[in-house]
């Protein structure tokens, strides 16, 4: 499958694909092609333990507390094997959907060094052939349930961390609210500043947050060595076999304990395979395993401690900066949430999901460092509205899970794929390696759906908002194209004809930005209707995004003469990259092909686009279709292409 660049529908239109970029997976273990595959592996373990693991690193904090409320609510109180049966269920779900699916198997399923959902789309996409247009919508699903994590996780982070406030005094209890909020406008606020000067500051402090759990788990192990039994898979399959609907109610609450799980595919890219591995099982594992068993040791000596086992883990001297630096820990793991919404965005933007956006990169080292306005506004308030909405993380937890346990689902079926076609795998070995992971995300998303009255909706909502949007935004850009060819005209017809005619030629060079490399632009046909004249040397510049991450500089530029006046320009952009169209037309000095930027005028078309459709389904479509478009990033920022060198030629078109 062949994925296009963006265009807006205002903009010019939009630049296609003329052909698939080289495939394959990265060609060093520590992922080639990311900005940071040379560094130290300790380096880039330390950083992971911030920007990967901060959000499941939290976890701990309410993450059995729910599962054991959960367990309790069933029985009215709890008995010893409850507990032993809740902590069991909770590792051994670390161990098998964290250490064997996302560690062991997906790490190794990268594109060119990055990973994601969209990642693992763009490799599955490109065996399928005509079946390509299913892992299309499974990728599309995948992103719009990934908004919705990044919706919920903050809000629920940052919320449970506040709450331990409330065991240094209760004073506190009618100032968790606005702390919160306080501290979540915060975080959206300063995110316009980037994270290159915050992001060494991650790694350490989460790693001191790891520490520090590990820790309190120790200290209270002792309690009841008996805890140990959580570590016999028996326990937690056997609770789960003869609690009926108990069972399920826990399982949904203790799949809290991996949310964060896919950033660990997500931010390949940015860190490699062999660091993430290396964190996880010589570190976080441990600590997060340490942690659990020491909460369930400490419930079973106090079941008082239900309430809050996490931070009646340690001593009350110690409450006050302990609730500090799960504040910051917090704020870390919603920070990477938030980046990697960014990140999602610009891929999806690249990938003709969105309309373009203003992308502004923070960073002057690391190219994935990158701010989005319109994304981090929209995103606050849905954060902010959630926060006020739920009021606490306990009510806010029955509404996680769902659009991560969906998320997890399709991440399965897309890996099955691409180990059975991209990998050629034999069919019934693939089935087999994938078929337990799916059968357990299945079972944790069919536990999550109990709670789907209770707030579960808000993400599915969310993310069927998403896909919508999506939807209209990839319907309509198709209907223009199509309506466009219809008055299209050959390019070579044009250029004979114009080789023929006395049309008056001036100085300097003319670039045509086109998605139809055969077809001649409208922005040329009513340049030359109107103005009468043309450029020495014409440019017809195709933008192409490839469905690999990257693309090297000796591989961006593509010419292809056609005469001495006109000239096929292909340009390609990774779909992690932002398309820098002078920088890149620099590149053509090396193939002989004089570029001056003083010398030379862009042409763009920018349409008005009226609905037209009389069905009320179709026209809500329209209208949606025609606001993303208006409020697209403008063509000219979206290419950095200087302003005073830009020339927009109007176009009126119905959808």
């Amino acid at each position: 499958m062949t994925l296009n660049a963006q265009g807006s529908g205002t903009g010019t239109p939009t630049p296609g694909l003329a052909s698939d970029a080289p495939t394959g997976s990265a060609t060093d273990e520590n992922g080639v092609g990311s900005p940071v595959a040379h560094a130290g592996l300790f380096t880039l373990a330390l950083g992971s333990v911030g920007v990967v693991y901060g959000d499941i690193g939290t976890s701990v904090i309410y993450a059995l507390r729910e599962a054991l409320h959960a367990a309790q609510k069933a029985h009215g109180e709890l008995i010893r094997e409850d507990v032993i049966s809740v902590i069991s269920l909770i590792i051994w779900t670390l161990t098998i959907i964290v250490t064997l699916k996302y560690v062991v198997i997906l790490l190794r399923a990268d594109n060119n060094g990055e990973g994601g959902t969209l990642s693992l789309m763009a490799l599955a996409s490109r065996t399928m052939g005509k079946s390509a247009p299913i892992v299309f919508v499974l990728g599309v699903a995948g992103a719009a349930l990934f908004y919705g994590d990044a919706v919920i996780t903050p809000a629920i982070s940052v919320l449970s961390a506040v709450e331990g406030l409330t065991l240094v005094t209760p004073t506190f209890d009618g100032y968790v609210l606005p702390i919160t909020i306080a501290i979540i406008a915060a975080l959206f606020m300063v995110q316009r500043y980037g994270t290159a000067k915050v992001a060494a500051w991650f790694g350490p402090i989460t790693a001191v947050w790891f520490i520090v759990m590990t820790i309190g788990g120790f200290l209270h192990i002792a309690d009841d060595p008996g805890i140990f039994a959580a570590l016999n898979p028996y326990h937690a399959v056997r609770y789960v076999t003869t609690h009926g609907h108990t069972s399920l109610l826990v399982i949904g609450a203790a799949f809290l304990s991996v949310t964060g799980a896919e950033a660990l595919y997500a931010d390949l890219g940015h860190f490699g395979r062999r660091p993430i591995q290396a964190a996880w099982l010589a570190f976080v594992f441990p600590a997060l395993t340490a942690n659990y068993l020491g909460q369930g040791a400490l419930v079973l000596a106090n079941p008082d401690a239900i309430k809050n086992p996490f931070y009646l883990l340690f001593p009350e001297w110690a409450l006050l900066p302990v609730v500090l630096l799960a504040t910051m820990a917090t704020v870390i793991a919603s920070q990477a949430v938030i980046t990697g919404a960014f990140s999602m965005t610009r891929q999806a933007i690249q990938l003709k999901l969105l309309p373009r956006m203003e992308i502004e990169h923070t960073s002057e080292t690391h190219v994935g460092q990158i701010y989005m306005p319109q994304v981090n506004t929209l995103l606050m308030i849905a954060v902010l509205v959630l926060v006020v909405m739920f009021g606490s993380s306990s009510r806010l937890a029955t509404a996680y899970g769902i659009s991560v346990t969906a998320e997890m689902v399709i991440t399965a079926c897309l890996a099955f794929i691409v180990i059975w076609r991209f990998w050629r795998w034999p069919l019934w070995v693939s089935a087999l390696l994938i078929a337990p992971f799916l059968i357990i995300d299945l079972v944790f998303f069919g536990a999550n759906l109990l709670k789907i009255t209770e707030g579960g909706w808000l993400p599915i909502l969310f993310a069927f908002s998403i896909m919508f949007i999506m939807r209209c935004w990839v319907r309509g850009t198709r209907i223009l194209f199509d309506k466009s060819r219809r008055n299209d005209v050959p390019l070579n017809e044009l250029v004979k004809n114009l080789e023929k005619s006395s049309v008056v030629r001036v100085p300097g060079t003319a670039v045509f930005l086109t998605s139809d490399p055969e077809t001649a632009p409208s922005s040329l046909l009513h340049s030359l209707k109107h103005y009468r004249v043309l450029h020495q040397k014409n440019v017809l510049l195709t933008v192409v995004t490839s469905n690999t991450p990257r693309i090297e500089d000796s591989d961006r530029i593509r010419i292809e003469p056609i005469n001495d006046s006109f000239t096929r320009i292909f340009m390609s952009f990774g779909y992690m990259e932002t398309p820098n169209v002078p920088k890149a037309l620099s590149l053509c000095r090396k193939q002989g092909w004089k570029y001056d930027i003083m010398s030379t005028s862009f042409f763009l078309s920018r349409r008005s686009i009226k609905p037209a459709s009389h069905h009320l389904f179709s026209r809500i479509q329209d209208k949606l279709f025609i606001k993303l478009a208006i409020n697209a990033s403008d063509a000219t920022e979206y290419f950095h292409i200087p302003t005073g060198r830009v020339v927009e030629i109007g176009t009126q078109m119905s959808i």
